[in-house]
């Protein structure tokens, strides 16, 4: 069992191929049993119903979760069109079953167009049952209370929402088959996006509702599937990314003199390198190409973002 105050045993990247069923909070759990700390945490939650990529950072590590989950995502996901449900995906409960017959004939175009309105910079307004907080408390958790809860619109990009396919099916309904169509469909995203939002704003848009049924993350910002691991072969290999080599994949390195470290460690600010891009975050190294922590370009000061090793 993990203690509170039990040091991290390494400083790095865990990437987890999530589960169904399983919460995020879940997933770090079981990660800080494995490990032997408290010091793990997440960087972008994922529903229990969805899998996929789920990044993960233990120790010093926990530090970059921000800036790993503001990068962009990619899924994989069935959307379910005639049926919406109060929770916009299939663990909520039915708030109208029309089925898809009124589209009739020109369906597919009529579903093509609904995606291509869906797509590029648009304004999506989350689902009610979002982790979001409302006046210091999740969404999700006023709705379950039984209150009432529209949140506002927030921009959101999508950069690619791809048919993959378009399935007639029926959905087995208290008073017989109701016709309804799945679509599967690839999308690239702005951190913030909901894909189960993106599912009922094409079933309203068409007229039919619409939910989703199957959601997995393939991507999140340069961590993809194939750098993830299941639960399962966690327990047998605990497979990981060490946190200088995270640092440097995932920004420009620079490394400073003896002096440069020093003020750094110190938490000042040092003159901003000419040979650095005017990027946002730079990976600081001492002259033993430790890793020190992170940097932004200040009114032309490298200042630091986080200090890991400070004096």
């Amino acid at each position: 069992m993990a203690s509170k105050g039990s040091p991290a045993p390494f400083d790095g990247l865990v990437i987890v191929d999530k589960p169904t069923d399983w919460t995020s909070h879940d997933v770090v759990g079981r990660l800080r049993r494995l490990v032997g700390t408290r010091r793990v945490g997440h960087g972008g939650t994922l529903d229990p119903m969805a899998t996929g990529v789920l990044v993960c950072g233990v120790g010093k590590a926990t530090k970059l979760l921000g800036l790993i989950g503001a990068k962009d995502k990619s899924y994989n996901a069935t959307i379910r069109l005639g049926i919406a449900t109060t929770t916009d995906d299939a663990q909520g409960e039915f708030l109208e079953a029309v089925g898809v017959e009124g589209l009739g004939a020109s369906a597919s175009s009529a579903i093509e167009e609904g995606v291509k309105r869906l797509t590029g910079d648009i304004l999506q307004r989350p689902s009610s049952v979002s982790a979001i907080k409302v006046n210091g408390e999740r969404a999700y958790k006023r709705v379950r209370a039984g209150e009432e809860v529209e949140l506002a619109e927030r921009p959101v990009t999508i950069s690619q929402f791809d048919i993959v396919s378009i399935r007639e099916a029926d959905h087995q309904n208290v008073g017989g088959p109701l016709p309804v169509i799945d679509v599967d469909v690839v999308v690239t995203c702005s951190t913030g996006t909901y894909i189960r939002a993106l599912a009922r704003d094409l079933g309203a848009g068409l007229g039919v509702g619409g939910h989703l049924t199957a959601l997995r993350r393939t991507r999140v910002g340069s961590f993809d599937l194939t750098a993830a691991h299941t639960l399962e072969q966690l327990d047998q290999h605990l497979a990981w990314l060490p946190l200088d080599q995270v640092c440097v994949d995932l920004f420009p390195r620079h490394t400073l003199t003896s002096d440069e470290a020093q003020t750094f460690r110190h938490g000042g600010s040092t003159d901003w390198p000419s040979i650095l891009p005017g990027t946002d975050t730079v990976a600081v190294f001492a002259p033993d190409q430790s890793v020190l922590g992170l940097a932004h370009n200040k009114n032309g000061q490298l200042a630091p973002t986080v200090v890991w090793q400070p004096a």
